[in-house]
């Protein structure tokens, strides 16, 4: 800490909110005091009506401001130019957003858990993914409901009927083996070719044994909105772990992992109704073909040290360093109808592990393809096999889950609907992404955008930054910036989702060829990608720069964060306030280096912090990491852009509803103070509470009047989190 005398530091003040007098001496405990109130109203908001004194306080914004109330009939009638149409239209957005209120409630269910604790806000992944199960389980309203959202709605139906899945057994898959000219292990491998049976699983199954495929930008090459995407060819996913020697520099499968592994191996043939005496040479092959490809396997670190990501490389190139792959053939049947020629570029990013597949293929092929086992095969198939477990009946899905508990996997099983709406949105993001944006982010979600990033852009104009030339960059990249809600492809017309998807033809109960056509779906979005270079960010949940546009996906405009019909001040005291740290961390990652602000503010809120929760004298030698003071900072910064966002929201409209009869700022802080504790990804980077910042907020801005004062001492403090606390 700062080892001057007692400093007062003057925090960052809205325009009129200046101190007001008020007879109560605002003393170091009573800022904690507020966080309780603010925890208390929004439970209020949510069940328990809970109301408290501070609305005593001057409120130094306007009267409505702090009423917290819609028009009253008379209001409505004095405002000059309301005609009773316009009446009726305000009575209507009420109904409206009580509605929403309603729904908000049930969603979240605030009231509280039978054991009395608080129940939480999820996290925005989980919130995202909910809602679009409730768009997918949606009753369908009449024949207004377009072709292309019914058979979203019909895929996910069939995944969920589980019992289906049941009755059939192995059935499906044993017919598709077939239909591929059968494999060895049965005895009834017709004569295929390699790379053709290769090139199929590839463009009609999304399944790459040997290598992955994929489309992207070269991180390389400066990013604009319309960066050219190039074919990236990389290292398979190997079932099993693979270890890392550093000394040696080479990779190995884990060889106490492989029993289970051959264990899962001879489970998975016994389902496929495979003789055991067939189990232990097919297997022992696919071992052996498995950690003999692993062994040329290296870690990102390495790659990267190593210079191995990127590399630039044409397709008649790659022929010649890898010659026991069609590598033409193959990317014509992934990205097809996209013209693919032998001049084109690819990026690889191990290409070492390339020509080592290469030549382990052709070597196999030479041992082992006369002896009639067809060890590139079977590979093949077991590859194609994992790729459609989530389409096959719960003993095949338990298998791997048993093998993945064998390797240490301690992470719950996730539940069915979860696997259901994952496996949806892989095919129908395009159509998920512009539903969720009709739905919820329509105007008030632009409207919101528009108000952080102005205010977040007036915020940083008055830092104190340490060096001219890089602060002059870093602002005019700012100012420059248009952040905008989601893509382009999130404004196609029902007319063209349906065409989209013409092509899609879906069963009403077999959820097998469902599951198959979902994977031509990902085909033809990876070709959309290499055309185009253009992906749907709506099922995205974090912010992103892509030329000069910032895109803001639709997948954060979700309930419980947001929903238009909400009232204002707690859209913004929520997703506002996640807005803007989201944009903070992608627009300034390294702000601790390059402004003063950062490191002064953050001190003096530590510093307030310990004033008032350890005892006079209590001193020990504990100072703020400089990670963890930018943390601060961008906590704190995101609470009064968001709120300084509202207030020019509140200007514009200032009839907006609240709830449980809560003033707007009791409401706004509440929100902040909920969401910021339970969904917060930033707040493991705190030292403190992060809803102590509205104690801060609070001591400097009016609504407690005495300032802030930065102490001179040399103090550390044992981590506390949210849940510590019971929210009453």
């Amino acid at each position: 800490m700062d080892e001057n005398p007692a400093v007062r530091q003057e925090m960052v003040t809205m325009p009129e909110e200046q101190p007001q007098p008020h007879p109560v001496v605002c003393n170091k405990y009573r800022g904690l005091l507020l966080v309780v109130f603010a925890f208390s109203l929004f439970a209020a908001a949510f069940g328990l009506g809970v109301y408290c004194h501070l609305q005593k306080n001057a409120d130094p914004w306007m009267p409505r401001w702090k009423s917290g109330g819609s028009y009253t009939s008379e209001e409505r009638h004095s405002v000059k130019g309301v005609s009773n149409e316009d009446n009726r239209e305000l009575d209507k957005k009420k109904e409206a957003r009580t509605g929403g209120i309603m729904r908000m409630r049930r969603e979240t269910d605030f009231q509280g858990k039978s054991d009395g604790q608080q129940v939480k806000f999820p996290d925005r992944k989980t919130a995202l993914l909910k809602t679009i199960k409730e768009i997918l389980e949606a009753p369908e309203e009449g024949v207004s409901v377009n072709a292309a959202e019914q058979k979203a709605k019909k895929y996910f139906s069939t995944c969920m009927d589980a019992e289906s899945t049941e009755k059939v057994g192995s059935k499906p898959f044993l017919t598709l083996i077939q239909q591929l000219g059968g494999w060895a292990v049965s005895n009834g491998l017709n004569r295929t070719d390699f790379n053709t049976t290769l090139a199929l699983l590839m463009s009609q199954y999304s399944t790459f044994p040997f290598f992955s495929v994929y489309a992207g930008s070269d991180s390389g090459e400066k990013q604009t909105a319309s960066s050219q995407h190039y074919i990236q060819i990389d290292e398979p996913y190997f079932q099993f772990p693979i270890d890392w020697n550093s000394k040696t520099q080479k990779s190995k499968a884990s060889t106490r992992y492989l029993r289970p592994f051959y264990m899962s191996c001879g489970q998975y043939l016994a389902l496929l109704g495979v003789p055991s005496n067939q189990t232990t040479q097919h297997c022992g092959l696919y071992i052996s073909l498995s950690t003999t490809l692993a062994l040329a396997t290296a870690p990102l670190h390495y790659r990267l040290s190593q210079k191995l990501l990127y590399h630039r490389i044409t397709i008649q190139e790659l022929q010649t360093l890898a010659p026991a792959i069609d590598w033409l053939a193959c990317l014509q049947a992934t990205f097809q109808p996209l013209p693919i020629s032998q001049s084109d570029l690819v990026l690889v990013h191990n290409l070492p592990y390339i020509i080592h597949m290469s030549q382990t293929i052709s070597i196999w092929q030479v041992q082992h393809e006369m002896m009639g086992t067809r060890p590139l095969h079977t590979y093949m198939i077991f590859s194609l096999l994992h790729t459609l477990i989530p389409a096959l009946d719960s003993r095949f899905f338990q298998t791997m889950r048993n093998f993945s508990i064998a390797t240490g996997d301690t992470q719950e099983e996730i539940p069915r609907w979860l696997r259901c709406v994952q496996q949806t949105e892989r095919g129908f993001d395009t159509l998920l992404s512009h539903a969720i944006r009709e739905r919820h982010a329509q105007k008030e979600a632009e409207e919101l955008i528009r108000d952080v990033y102005l205010s977040l852009k007036k915020k940083l104009t008055d830092l104190s930054w340490r060096d001219n030339r890089s602060s002059a960059f870093i602002l005019n990249k700012i100012k420059s910036l248009n952040p905008r809600l989601s893509t382009k492809t999130n404004n196609l017309s029902h007319a063209e989702l349906n065409h989209l998807y013409a092509e899609v033809v879906l069963s009403e109960e077999d959820f097998f060829s469902n599951y198959l056509q979902m994977l031509v779906l990902e085909q033809k979005s990876r070709s959309r990608l290499l055309s185009h270079g253009t992906l749907t960010e709506g099922l995205s949940i974090t912010p992103s720069i892509s030329g000069n546009d910032i895109i803001i996906p639709v997948g954060m405009f979700v309930s419980p964060f947001f929903h238009s019909s909400y009232p204002r001040a707690l859209n913004y005291g929520t997703l506002g306030s996640l807005m803007a740290k989201d944009l903070l961390h992608l627009l300034l990652p390294n702000i601790q280096t390059q402004a003063n602000n950062p490191e002064s503010e953050s001190k003096c809120i530590w510093s307030h912090y310990l004033s008032v929760t350890k005892d006079p004298g209590w001193v020990v030698t504990f100072s703020l990491s400089p990670s963890k003071q930018q943390e601060v900072w961008v906590q704190y910064t995101a609470l009064q852009v968001a709120l300084d966002a509202y207030k020019m929201s509140f200007t514009r409209h200032p009839g907006d509803s609240s709830l449980s009869g809560l003033s707007y700022i009791h409401l706004f802080l509440s929100s902040f103070t909920k969401v910021t504790c339970d969904a917060d990804s930033y707040h493991e980077f705190m030292p403190f509470e992060p809803s102590f910042l509205v104690t801060v907020l609070c001591s400097n801005s009016g609504f407690c009047p005495k300032p802030l004062t930065c102490v001179n001492k040399s103090q550390s403090y044992p981590r506390e989190t949210c849940q510590s606390r019971t929210l009453h």
